[in-house]
């Protein structure tokens, strides 16, 4: 054997027993970088980005996960008291609220002094190295005009439209912007106060906000809770424009909640950081109500733990880490590695994780506790009202057409197939825990009768789902915006319940942002969807029917684009109406109105099954779209003994690979020493 060849077989021995040797010391599959195992972090898990981050247009709970950590809001709920309770924010009490007559009304803000923004480089603009600066009423004042700004396209315009000037603002910034190129080239915040601002909205002094309302609006207050009300910098507008490398704003969020947003990959990875510049962080001893863990629970809520934590102040944790997972299989064997702190359960799994309604014995001996909540959510199918086949324009035939499909879909037995039974079969848009939800209601098109479906389509001008201009099966298009292999099964299940009246339905599944731009250009007969209350008032769902927030027509979240004379009449009187016998009966003919003309299919309010590991302190949801990171604590010491216990390295066939080494390679060694020799 020459000593080339010999040297050669020497190298790849040693490179294999390299690899025997790691393969032996890497014991961990931990995905997190080293370092972690004893910070304050909560880890977590998405599904699919959201399409924007601008607080003045997104309006979806996938945004609010991460607006509502990183944007603070003048007003907040209580995190324990149920039903919600609001409480002072930003701003130092609740609102002063003035009667001014003629159904007219002033509500009165002060901010608290030295709250600063988050540290951002877009600061700059104002002064060569600063990094952030203090917030002032301005600032709120600049991001309501940003809701009247046409070029801004915010989804609530219409809410916003009750403060006295919204619409004649927005109207003279259009007519400026169009009349005078020099106008139109200032800066934002310049334009509108170039064109005197708003009438309705003023700020007397540095820390001073009114609001005045030109008619009654009682739900203006919960608006204050979300993040279209926060303080805005103009500075962020216009540096992140996209230009020179820099992100857009929709990407990069300037605010001054208790988190900041340090890392943002849509597709990967968001990560958000305790703020120092936060006022619950800055100045403790304030002991601000909505910077503190609120001492006033229940019996109950002390019971489950809820309590212990009381006064402390907040955030409880350091940072929250977020990565994408499209599918809930390896999401939910990530939680059980103790890589994901929180989870659902893979329907999959569910058998073996809940048992008689109560956590499966192996669950309870790896210390998961089990939350369960029956949402204000609900899950529809939706008709484009705009559509020539489904929509209104062909009236009787049209509604007939959506009630028989609407007569086809069951769904409890959507319920036992696709969510293991949690939730409830929903009968109308209100879902539990929203006033003027009647738990005997039922809906007449929400009771599976196939045979009156099919008289139904008769009468419709479709017998046997013929139709008649073609001679073939009638052609339906569904729409919607999850691509995974269990939401195929899923349409599937819908399309088959359809087919029993002869309707052809094609499934077109996008991603959400594509499914979005087609919600927005009306360009989709029939899809699912899914609404979650913003504030615990039935004008939140009922809403979505009104013609002024019809998503085509005004960019509002009204998808279906429903519009009706008496239900547009009625929701009016309803939504100024204080909670009384007059409001709950006119909150039941608008049921009855969404009913009859079988604008969508209810399908189910979501209860969820929340699982958590036994580091993690018992936390509460608002029930809401309101991420909650800063109320939960971690144990990390716990978590990582836990780690390391359940994710202990098989290193038997490493062992086995070492000893198939020596074997092979043993005989050559000795091979060579006999020639040396």
């Amino acid at each position: 054997m020459s000593g080339g060849h010999l040297e050669a077989r020497r190298g790849r021995g040693a490179a294999v027993l390299a690899a025997v040797v790691c393969a032996l010391v890497a014991c961990s599959n931990d995905p997190y970088p080293p370092g972690d195992e004893g910070a304050l972090v909560y880890y977590s898990s998405f599904v699919d980005p959201p399409r924007t981050l601008d607080p003045a247009t997104a309006y979806s709970s996938r945004a609010h996960a991460v607006t509502g950590a990183v944007y603070d809001t003048l007003l907040k709920y209580h995190y324990l008291k149920r039903p919600l309770e609001l409480i002072p924010g930003l701003v130092e009490s609740l609102p002063e609220v003035v009667d001014l007559g003629e159904g007219r009304s002033l509500y009165r803000f002060r901010l608290r002094e030295d709250l600063l923004f988050h540290d951002d480089p877009c600061f700059e603009l104002g002064g060569e190295g600063r990094r952030t600066r203090e917030i002032e009423s301005a600032d709120v004042a600049y991001q309501i005009a940003r809701l009247a700004d046409p070029e801004v396209g915010s989804p609530v315009i219409e809410p916003f439209s009750n403060v006295l000037g919204f619409m004649d603002f927005a109207e003279a910034l259009a007519e400026r912007r169009g009349a005078d190129p020099e106008f139109a080239a200032l800066r934002a915040h310049e334009q509108y106060a170039a064109i005197g601002g708003m009438a309705g909205v003023r700020t007397p002094d540095r820390y001073a906000l009114e609001i005045e309302l030109a008619r009654p609006y009682p739900q203006i207050v919960y608006w204050f809770a979300m993040e279209f009300t926060t303080p805005v910098p103009w500075e962020a507008i216009e540096y992140y424009d996209g230009e020179e490398g820099r992100p857009r704003f929709a990407d990069h969020p300037v605010g001054c909640g208790p988190f900041q947003l340090t890392v943002y990959d849509k597709q990967a990875r968001w990560v958000l950081e305790k703020s120092e510049n936060w006022y619950g962080v800055r100045h403790p001893e304030w002991r601000a109500p909505a910077a503190v863990y609120p001492s006033d629970g229940t019996d109950e809520q002390r019971a489950l733990g809820l309590l212990d934590r009381a006064g402390e102040p907040l955030p409880l944790i350091d940072r929250v880490e977020v990565r994408r997972e499209k599918e809930s299989i390896p999401r939910f064997t990530k939680f059980l590695q103790g890589y994901y702190d929180g989870s659902g359960i893979a329907k999959e799994s569910f058998d073996q994780v809940i048992q008689d309604g109560a956590l499966s014995p192996d669950m309870v001996d790896k210390g998961v506790f089990l939350s369960r909540t029956i949402e204000p959510v609900v899950f529809y199918l939706g008709f484009n009202m705009d559509d020539e086949i489904v929509g209104s324009a062909d009236g009787e035939k049209s509604r007939k057409l959506r009630q028989a499909m609407s007569l086809v879909i069951d769904g409890e037995e959507f319920l036992r197939i696709f969510t293991n039974g949690r939730g409830m079969a929903a009968q109308s848009p209100l879902p539990p825990a929203i006033y003027g939800y009647d738990a005997d209601y039922e809906n007449a098109y929400r009771r599976v009768d196939v045979e009156r479906a099919k008289q139904l389509m008769v009468e419709a001008g479709y017998p046997g789902g013929l139709d008649p201009s073609t001679g073939e099966a009638l052609r339906l298009v569904f729409s919607s915006y999850n691509t995974t292999t269990a939401g195929l099964l899923q349409y599937q299940w819908y399309t088959q319940a359809w087919r029993q009246l002869g309707i052809d339905v094609e499934i077109e599944a996008t991603n959400y942002n594509q499914f979005q731009e087609k919600v927005r250009r009306g360009a989709l007969q029939v899809f699912e969807f899914g609404w979650g209350a913003d504030y615990p008032d039935p004008e939140n769902f009922l809403f979505l029917f009104w013609s002024e927030m019809s998503r085509v027509r005004h960019g509002g979240p009204n998808e279906t684009n429903f519009s009706n004379e008496e239900f547009d009449r009625l929701f009016v009187s309803m939504k100024t109406r204080p909670n009384g016998p007059e409001r709950l009966a006119e909150i039941r003919r608008l049921i009855e109105i969404v009913e009859e003309e079988a604008v969508w299919i209810p399908i189910f309010h979501r209860e969820t099954y929340a699982l958590y590991h036994g580091w993690i302190g018992q936390s509460l949801d608002y029930g809401i779209s309101i991420p909650t990171y800063q109320f939960r604590s971690v144990d990390p010491a716990l978590r990582t003994e836990k780690r390391a216990d359940w994710n202990a390295p098989i290193t038997w066939p490493a062992w086995l690979l070492l000893f198939a080494f020596v074997a092979v390679v043993a005989p050559g060694i000795v091979t060579y020493w006999k020639e040396r020799q």
